[in-house]
This record gives structure tokens, C-alpha cells and sequence, in this order.
């Protein structure tokens, strides 16, 4: 039978998201051999400084070794990582593995993915959960194989998804269901003496993707209803950020980031009409219309709406 004390993990994982799950092994006892995350990356004006991963930053912290390959099917990582000799693997918000690697412990290699499976396979589950207008969602935890996100389930666990939440709620509260449930995951791996129960992810007829979110996935499209641009400011606030140009009396044009929002009463004036009434704003949706309550003009500050039309020439559309 497996003891705790036999086991020997590699975590794989790069943001705060996956740190949560790291420090609660490390709190747990449990012998975390080393720690594989991204290459530092360049950041500032001129990309002169280079910023290691939180995940980094917290092994370090904690004298766990640290692997950044470029590449994971790099000969020199491959053998830098079997001398580890782990037999079981954990990755949380990481990229894609090749089989040479999550074949490689005796115990295999499970993820954690913020969803629950196989609805919102990919980058950003967290967002497009809320965008999507979700009610619930989750974490699951699963075996790698050969498709990104499609292995067999060892457990998932739901969340609710209440309409004050945002990206960063939502966020928080699943870091640490997912770390609970590695936790767990791994508890059955013990158990069982290696051989935890699983099930294949169940067909869907139709199945929500994940896509990773780029800036112009984060442009505001003001032709959609108002509770839809409303779920679509939630799940990207705070980071990345709904954004859309507006334009002035003047015809001057700015981007202005919408952090938060709320559908309000009363007809659209048309899609992407701005209006005031009594220092609030408003913008017109393809059905509704929604008042912006804290927004970010290109350059400054993020602000309430109030803050915002104080000496602000008077908006006429956002597009």
C-alpha cells in the first residue's frame, strides 16, 4: 500500500491559481520534489527585466527546486526531470505536456482545470463561465492523456456562480476548491494504492470552449442584449479588462475600460447611444440598456461613473 511519505510529486503550474494548490501541499506534509513553470518573461518599457512565475517565486521561497524549460520534449529537461524520480505528478494552470512527460511517474499525472469537465475545455474556463452567463460551474481533476482537457475524471467539485460575481471572486473561490481538491485527489490515489476510480468525460451535444482570451476578445459588442454585456464586463473584470472606444460631441475617439456595469431600467436609444442622467451613465444595448457604474479612461485612473462625468466633455456613442 502507498503511504504519504511514499510519494514523491512534481508540480507543474505558473499563477497565483496554481500557487494555492502548491503551498496547501506543502502545508499538508507532502514531499514536493520540485516545481516545473514558465521561463521568466521580460516585462517593463523595454523588456529589460525579467519576472519569474508565482510559482517561482514561491518554491524558491520554500527551497523547491525549479525547472523552465523552453520546450518540455527538451532532452536536458527530460533528464533533469526523470532524476527527480517523482511518481506522481500534479499541474495546475500549465501549458499542454507531451506523453514522454505525464507518462512518466508510476502514478500518473493529473490536472486541476476550473470547469466542470468536458464543458469549458481550454485556457480560460473562469471567464467564459460567467460571459456565458453560467449558474454553476467547478474544478475537476484528471488524468492527462494524448487531447487537451479529455482524460478520465477522478472527482470534480461545483461552485456556484451568483450575479455579483466577477472574474476575480469567481477566481478566488475556485483556487481554493481546486486546491481542496487535489488535496482529495490525491487522498484517493493513497487509498487506493495507486488505482483511483475514474470515468470517462461524458459526451455533450453541445460542448462551451475556453478559448484564450486576447485583446479583441475583450471588445464590448454593444448589439448584444444588456444582461449579455453585462456578463461579458463581470467575467473580465478586473484583468483582463472589457474595453470599447467612445467618441465625444467633438467626434474625438478613446478606449475606456468597463470594470463594472448593471442592466437598468428603461428603453435602448440604440445600440451604443450614451446618455446622462444626473451624473450617471448610460449606454444603449440591442435590447436594454446598461448603466456603466466604474469605468478606466485610456491613461488614468480607474473611477466611478459619477467621478468620470465630472469635466468630461458629453459622450455621445460607444462603438
Amino acid at each position: 500500500m502507498i503511504s504519504k511519505s511514499d510519494l514523491r510529486i512534481v508540480f507543474m503550474g505558473t499563477p497565483e491559481f496554481a500557487v494555492e494548490t502548491l503551498s496547501r501541499l506543502v502545508d499538508e506534509g507532502y514531499r514536493v520534489v520540485a516545481a516545473v513553470t514558465q521561463p521568466d518573461r521580460p516585462v517593463g518599457r523595454h523588456g529589460s527585466v525579467l519576472q519569474p512565475s508565482a510559482v517561482k517565486r514561491y518554491a524558491l521561497e520554500h527551497d523547491i527546486p525549479v525547472l523552465q524549460p523552453e520546450k518540455m520534449r527538451d532532452p536536458e529537461f527530460l533528464s533533469q526531470l526523470q532524476a527527480y524520480e517523482a511518481n506522481l505528478q500534479v499541474v495546475v494552470a500549465f501549458r499542454m505536456l507531451p506523453e514522454v512527460v505525464w507518462a512518466m511517474p508510476k502514478y500518473g499525472t493529473f490536472n486541476v482545470h476550473a470547469s466542470l469537465l468536458p464543458q469549458y475545455r481550454g485556457a480560460a474556463p473562469i471567464n467564459w463561465a460567467i460571459i456565458n452567463g453560467e449558474t454553476q460551474t467547478g474544478v475537476t481533476t484528471f488524468f492527462l492523456d494524448h487531447e487537451i482537457d479529455t482524460g478520465r475524471i477522478i472527482l470534480q467539485r461545483t461552485e456556484q456562480i451568483t450575479p455579483a460575481d466577477d472574474m476575480e471572486s469567481l477566481y478566488d473561490r475556485l483556487m481554493r476548491l481546486g486546491a481542496q481538491a487535489a488535496l482529495d485527489t490525491i487522498g484517493e490515489i493513497i487509498a487506493t494504492d495507486g488505482h483511483p476510480q475514474t470515468v470517462a468525460q461524458p459526451d455533450a451535444t453541445e460542448l462551451k470552449p475556453a478559448p484564450k482570451i486576447f485583446k479583441e476578445t475583450c471588445r464590448i459588442d454593444w448589439n448584444q442584449r444588456a444582461e449579455s454585456v453585462r456578463n461579458f464586463v463581470r467575467g473580465l473584470s478586473p484583468v483582463p479588462g472589457a474595453w470599447t472606444m467612445v467618441a465625444d460631441g467633438n467626434g474625438r475617439e478613446s478606449v475606456v475600460k468597463i470594470y463594472r456595469a448593471a442592466v437598468a431600467d428603461g428603453a435602448s436609444e440604440g445600440c451604443g447611444v450614451v446618455t446622462q442622467e444626473r451624473r450617471r451613465l448610460f449606454v444603449g444595448c440591442g435590447a436594454g440598456r446598461l448603466e456603466i457604474l466604474e469605468l478606466q479612461p485610456s491613461g488614468k485612473r480607474r473611477m466611478m461613473a459619477a467621478d468620470f462625468l465630472n469635466g468630461n466633455p458629453k459622450l455621445e456613442r460607444a462603438f
